[in-house]
């Protein structure tokens, strides 16, 4: 079996696995004039050979800027695939291999790149990695005879519910169906039982090309795509009906908004489509168990990769100015993301990755390292910072259930494994792990801030998350095999530090009015 992390999954949790993060940017001000156009050459003469690529475009200014520029794009040999001038983002797509240092010069663009540097009609299994449990027959009808009344028939076996004080929460309130949680990630199964009751249609799409796609059923994965989105929405809001597992907040709405390829890629247009479709679709919290793909740190001092970054730090501050909390896993990698330099080797990870040293604080780990965006490690059932969990001084905010091995953090009876039970394909239930199982526990306890404070912005439900987070010191010296050897080095006090941040969310407080 392999072990938990041993490779980062894009997708933020180890199929009973693990999980990763954000960053952000500014809003385009400022306005330019319809005359403000580029001296890029006519499309006549521009080469349109080469491998069509998808990009993204940031502009500056407002709607007079985006049609002097669209001008310009056409010029260029690209496409449009849609504008986003409540951002100043364009998704374009051009066979130009010259596209990106063609646009740049033309005026009203602050910068554009490339979201990947496989072309878009490469198709390839690149599945996420980790290990996966499944939950057996046995197991199941053994859970079920220990259920008290109050406890849903395999609630039992969730041993992360009681670690964040959700059970005690839900004897005050499951939470209120006019708040909802937006899962941007591989789609959610609205058919799963345990999920339809709670799901929300018109809130979700389907943004995989940039673009919003409301289709009915486009939001859901295939069964030949992972479950990983459906997995995390039944952390959040699984509802209290009789069958099954439980949410954190089992009384509240879930929208999917699926921004995975088929293949398993997270690319800068459809995580940008799927932040502004939840701003300006009633979303209160965004759940991001995910990086950015194609490289898992993206760098502002590359041309292409820090256009990527600036996308979706324009589509994370739309967000939370229209009012949604965005919640992200720290990753699963064992990294430090506040040390000096981290080795990266697996971007970009759609073609042929290479081997670079970069700067965290310069080369980010997206959406979890935008500012404003809630980064979330990974806590076992020891209550002990996650073997495979990422870290970091001022990089965590807060720490939650993501599950570890069992033989590291092993769950007290009658659980019995020591990672996240929760939805999957076809109506059933099975293990996952990783920040991405971490990520949603903390979009859950928001879930219930914002339906006991209704009214509470952004800054304040993020300020309360904190606020009444439960305090972790440091685990020092961390050995978390028991093999003699120090796996990582905490920083920080009581009250906040870089393995739990402000500390470990609790569902409880979140329902208390005071």
């Amino acid at each position: 079996m392999a072990h938990l992390g041993s490779r980062r999954g894009r997708v933020l949790a180890l199929p009973a696995g693990l999980a990763l993060t954000a960053s952000l940017g500014f809003l385009p001000s400022g306005a330019a004039s319809a005359a403000e156009t580029s001296d890029a050459p006519a499309a006549a003469t521009v080469a349109t050979t080469g491998e069509k690529l998808s990009y993204v475009v940031n502009i500056e200014g407002g709607r007079w800027t985006a049609s002097s520029v669209k001008k310009a794009i056409a010029a260029a040999g690209g496409e449009v695939v849609i504008a986003y001038e409540q951002i100043g983002v364009i998704v374009v797509h051009s066979q130009n291999p010259a596209f990106a240092q063609t646009i740049r010069q033309a005026r009203g663009v602050v910068s554009a790149g490339a979201t990947r540097t496989a072309p878009l009609s490469v198709q390839r299994d690149d599945s996420v990695g980790g290990d996966t449990a499944k939950l057996t027959a046995a197991e199941a009808l053994a859970a079920a005879a220990t259920a008290t009344g109050d406890q849903e028939p395999l609630e039992p076996l969730q041993w992360d519910i009681p670690a964040i004080k959700a059970d005690k929460a839900h004897q005050k309130t499951l939470g209120s169906s006019r708040v909802t949680v937006g899962v941007i990630d591989t789609g959610v199964d609205d058919l799963h039982p345990d999920l339809a009751p709670n799901f929300d249609a018109k809130a979700s799409a389907n943004c995989v090309s940039g673009k919003p796609d409301t289709t009915p059923g486009s939001w859901r994965p295939t069964l030949a795509e992972s479950d990983h989105g459906t997995h995390v929405a039944g952390t959040i809001a699984a509802a209290k009906n009789g069958q099954g597992i439980t949410g954190v907040a089992p009384g509240v709405k879930l929208a999917g908004i699926k921004v995975s390829t088929p293949d398993g890629f997270f690319y800068t247009e459809a995580v940008v489509c799927g932040f502004v479709w939840a701003a300006e679709n009633g979303v209160d919290i965004t759940n991001n168990s995910y990086y950015t793909d194609p490289w898992m740190f993206a760098c502002k001092t590359d041309e292409d990769q820090k256009a990527l970054i600036e996308a979706v730090t324009r589509a994370t501050r739309y967000a939370e100015k229209k009012g949604t909390v965005n919640v992200a896993a720290a990753g699963n990698s064992r990294f430090d993301l506040a040390a000096d330099e981290i080795l990266d080797k697996s971007s970009p990870n759609d073609t042929v990755p290479g081997e670079r040293v970069i700067d965290p604080s310069v080369c980010l780990d997206y959406p979890a390292q935008l500012p404003g965006v809630v980064t979330v490690s990974a806590t076992g059932a020891k209550d002990l910072k996650a073997s495979y969990s990422n870290y970091g001084l001022d990089v965590i905010d807060v720490a939650a259930p993501g599950g570890d091995r069992t033989e590291y953090q092993a769950p007290g009876a009658p659980a019995i494994n020591g990672l996240i039970l929760s939805t999957v394909h076809k109506g059933g239930y099975d293990y996952k792990g990783g920040t991405s199982m971490a990520a949603p526990h903390a979009a859950g306890v928001l879930a219930l801030l914002k339906s006991t404070h209704p009214k509470a912005s952004p800054a304040a439900l993020k300020a309360l998350l904190y606020a009444q987070a439960d305090e972790r010191a440091c685990t020092n010296p961390y050995d978390i095999n028991n093999d003699g050897k120090i796996d990582a080095v905490c920083e920080g006090g009581k009250e906040k530090n870089g393995f739990y941040g402000a500390g470990v969310v609790d569902a409880l407080d979140a329902v208390r009015k005071r």
